[in-house]
Formats: structure tokens, sequence, C-alpha cells
């Protein structure tokens, strides 16, 4: 297997609305493992501009083993009100907007990966997410592509690690050292049967002054797969 790593830097604020959340729309601090695939199809479809984008997500995600995101830099998430149009023709005292409360983050740089079944990767993936146009979770919320690498994935001998990335938080994860924020996350972006469910992740990130900061963890899990990524360490798959 090959992972592709994206660093990316963040344009603007941007906000990951959490399913959870709908009136009050709460943001997630990093792109979950299904925004990351959801990203890649995204560019591939926008460069081949010739699939139907559904078809085209099907296929990235049959070749993504693992997915995820970590923060760079620190960020900061903060709350605003903002109104919404609900219709644009009205009738004399009707309402058209709606008044809504949203979280958006503010963070400067963020690195996205993916472990892919794959042995080699094709040209047409870097040159994809070089040229399309690429967001962060809305499509209010831009990102350009700062670095683009395809490094190899080993297996990690062990089960204990310290990894970078967010952790499936399950009975068997033991933390041993680090700081960390749980969030319910999607895995994939496509419903397989009659359920889609959300799965616990730890976050290596701890609030400072107002500030998420990036951290690390170090964890043990008899039952979780471990990688390596060269360069970037351990994953928990």
């Amino acid at each position: 297997m090959i992972a592709i790593v994206l660093d990316v830097v963040l344009n603007s604020l941007y906000s990951i609305r959490s399913p959870l959340t709908w009136q009050s729309a709460l943001t997630y601090p990093v792109m979950p493992p299904s925004a990351v695939i959801g990203l890649l199809a995204n560019a591939l479809q926008r460069y081949r501009n010739n699939e139907h984008p559904l078809k085209l997500l099907s296929e990235i995600e049959n070749k993504v083993f693992w997915s995820a995101s970590r923060l760079l830099q620190p960020s900061i998430i903060s709350s605003c009100t903002i109104s919404a149009i609900v219709k644009w023709e009205m009738k004399w005292g009707d309402k058209c907007t709606n008044v809504l409360v949203k979280e958006f983050a503010c963070g400067t740089k963020m690195q996205l990966a993916a472990v892919l079944k794959m042995s080699a990767l094709p040209d047409e993936w870097i040159e994809a997410v070089k040229r399309t146009p690429l967001t962060c979770g809305d499509s209010e919320s831009p990102i350009s592509v700062e670095n683009v690498e395809v490094l190899k994935v080993e297996e990690f001998e062990g089960t204990e690690c310290t990894t970078f990335f967010p952790v499936p938080f399950e009975e068997d994860t033991q933390l041993i050292k680090g700081t960390g924020i749980s969030y319910w996350m999607h895995e994939r972006c496509q419903q397989s049967g009659k359920t889609f469910p959300l799965k616990c992740y730890m976050v290596p990130i701890m609030e400072e002054n107002g500030l998420l900061v990036p951290t690390k963890l170090t964890v043990k899990s008899e039952s979780r797969r471990i990688l390596s990524i060269e360069k970037l360490g351990a994953i928990i798959a």
C-alpha cells in the first residue's frame, strides 16, 4: 500500500458541519475521514470532467483503506449568527430569511492523508489535487495545496505506538499518554446497507487559552491494525 499526503493552506474561515447538528451547525476542527475521501473524489471528478460524481466516489472509496487529517498549526473555533435565505419568491409580509447559529474555525495549515490499496499512484491523482479548486468542508472554505507526497506504508511492529492522527476510540483502545478531544465521525461517504454509523475518534488536540493546539497520542490497541507511513509515523487503521 501507499499513502497520498497533502499539506494544505486554509485560505479563509472553514466550517465542516457535524452531522449531529443542524439549526446550530457545529464544526469539526479537522476534516473527518469521509471528508478526505470526498475531497479526493471531487478533485478527480473535476479533473476528468467526464464521469458521474457518485460513480467516481464509489471507485475512490473502494481504493481508500484509511484516511484522516490533522492540524499542523493551532486553530480557533467561534460561532456567529448568520442570515440564510429560505425562499426567493415571497408575498408582502412573508418571511424569506432565517437566522441560524453556525460555528467556524480559523487556522492556517492542515495535513490530509489517505492510505490506498494500490502499489503505485496514477499521475492524474497528483495533477487533480494540484489543479482543481478544493475546499475544506463547505463550498465557501477554499484551500490551497502547498505540498503533495506519495509515501510508503509498512506494517508496524507491536501494539503500542505514538501517533499525530485521530485514533478510533473503542473498548480495546487504551490511551497511554497524551491529550485529545473525542468526536463522532463518518469513516465513509456512502451508506452501506440500512445503517450509516458514526464512529468515535480521539483527535490529538488540546484547548490552550482558547486555541486548539495539535498534540500527539500514545495508545495501545490489540485488535486494530497499526501501520507506519514514511515520514509521518504510526497510524491506527
